[in-house]
């Protein structure tokens, strides 16, 4: 049994003259130790599947639909208390900005003292000496007097190493890492991304990374699940989806990659843009910005199919494999 499983995830937002459907039949799923990431442009549903998982979809978000299983356990039906125990505990976050996680005016020690205390009954000193631990875990220079410091006498680097200790704090199954390295420039994201691979390889500890960035996702996962528009689009092994994708969006979004453009000349790009969940077409919701779209792909929404070793939603993912093989 997979340590997490989202089963059929919808998620919808109840307006004042329509339901805005934020998230349609997602599925994936997690083993104890693996680490998943989960890519698409912006407003494809990456951070509202990942907050639905913790229960922090902000109001007036609902899931409508499916199932959310921890160990076993459906999150979905879960009261306060219970979501308390897994939340911050068995399954932690590390948002995109550290400065949005970090109160700027508590010490660090006393806000990973606090996330210690909130979870487990220990000491002041006992949740001291963790968090001195956990901090030189992250390679934080002179942990110890780092504890006195506010966030902002710290790096940006640094914030983010502190953000990284605290999710660890409570030895958690599983982490999810909501564009962990965005803010942060080329040489610091780097190294923070080593530091999370390394992080879960010692600790046994799963990994969901969201990112827009397929060339991280290929550095630091093992599965890849891509979305648009709400929905899972294409699913496999890192390696086979980075090097033969079988859905139009994820090679196009392979192509816009610097590394895959030529010396001297603009950058590939995916002309349009993704849809606003009032605006999202019929059909696979991805054609009007397709290559390949015809009139069956405007028609109705093609069902996930397996290619090889990965899954696609998309009619002509077989002829695109072939195209690929060539």
């Amino acid at each position: 049994m997979a340590l997490l499983e989202v089963k059929n995830l919808g998620i919808e937002f109840p307006m004042r003259r329509e339901v805005l459907r934020a998230l349609q039949g997602v599925s994936f799923s997690l083993d104890a130790g693996e680490r998943l990431g989960i890519v698409g442009e912006s407003g494809a549903g990456k951070s509202i599947a990942a907050f639905a998982i913790i229960n922090l979809l902000s109001k007036p978000g609902r899931i409508n639909a499916g199932e959310i299983l921890f160990e076993g356990r459906d999150l979905t039906v879960l009261d306060d208390n219970a979501m308390r125990d897994i939340r911050g505990n068995r399954i932690s976050m590390i948002f995109q900005d550290p400065m949005m996680t970090l109160n700027p005016v508590l010490t660090i020690e006393t806000q990973m003292i606090e996330v210690l205390k909130a979870h487990r009954e220990i000491s002041d000193n006992d949740a001291r000496k963790i968090a001195v631990e956990k901090l030189r875990e992250v390679a934080i220079p002179s942990p110890e007097d780092r504890l006195k410091s506010y966030p902002h006498e710290l790096s940006g680097g640094q914030r983010q190493r502190v953000v990284i200790a605290t999710a660890l704090l409570t030895n958690p199954s599983i982490i999810i890492a909501d564009e962990p390295s965005t803010a942060l420039d080329v040489t610091i994201q780097a190294g923070i991304m080593a530091l999370m691979l390394n992080l879960c390889k010692s600790h046994d500890m799963g990994l969901i990374l969201i990112t827009h960035d397929l060339a991280v996702v290929s550095q630091v996962t093992e599965r890849v699940v891509v979305m648009y528009a709400g929905r899972v689009v294409e699913e496999g092994p890192t390696a086979d989806i980075v090097t033969h994708p079988k859905h139009p969006y994820t090679r196009g979004l392979i192509a816009a990659l610097p590394q895959e453009g030529t010396a001297g000349k603009r950058l590939n790009q995916i002309p349009g843009s993704m849809p606003t969940l009032d605006a999202i077409p019929d059909g696979c919701a991805f054609h009007p910005r397709c290559p390949h779209a015809d009139d069956v792909c405007r028609a109705s929404v093609p069902e996930i199919v397996k290619v090889g070793n990965q899954f696609s939603r998309c009619v002509k993912a077989t002829e695109l494999a072939e195209e690929n093989s060539l």
